[in-house]
């Protein structure tokens, strides 16, 4: 078992606290001493220029997946020179009218050594394993695909 812990700050600071014009701007402030500007999404009032819940999702769990890939990569003996991942996330209302993250497409695009790059079928099985070992996408109820590139 381990613990991951994060400080999430938001202060007023004297500003208007109504629905209109409510200041969405907070912070992240993870163990290591990292501290991420965060917001919420633009369609919600928040700063397009700062990190939103929905994007840190996706991030975790696009972030999750690559370090399997990785993982699994190097223990089999192919070498990543590369590894791009243009996620997207999709949010929307459900059946019970709640709205929740419906689906998260991972479209990584990996570039390997020459000569040390697995077939399409290792390929697949990669992904495959990096998705079943994935803590995040074990964590959650999102239908996760994996459409490499």
């Amino acid at each position: 078992m381990s613990e991951h812990k994060v400080c999430v700050t938001w202060h007023r600071e004297g500003r208007d606290f109504s629905p209109e014009s409510l200041d969405r701007t907070h912070e992240w402030v993870f163990e290591g001493g990292v501290r991420v500007p965060g917001s919420s999404a633009p369609g919600y009032g928040g700063d397009p220029a700062l990190v939103d819940p929905e994007e840190a999702f996706v991030a975790a769990l696009s972030s999750c997946h690559m370090l399997f890939v990785l993982a699994l990569a190097a223990r089999r003996g192919f070498v990543i020179e590369s590894y791009e991942d243009d996620a997207i996330g999709v949010l929307q209302k459900g059946p019970d009218g709640k709205q929740w993250m419906t689906d998260v497409t991972l479209r990584p695009r990996i570039v390997f050594a020459e000569g040390k790059e697995p077939s399409a079928a290792d390929m697949d099985k990669l992904h495959h394993r990096a998705h079943e070992l994935c803590f995040i996408a074990n964590s959650v109820k999102t239908d996760v695909a994996v459409e490499p590139r």
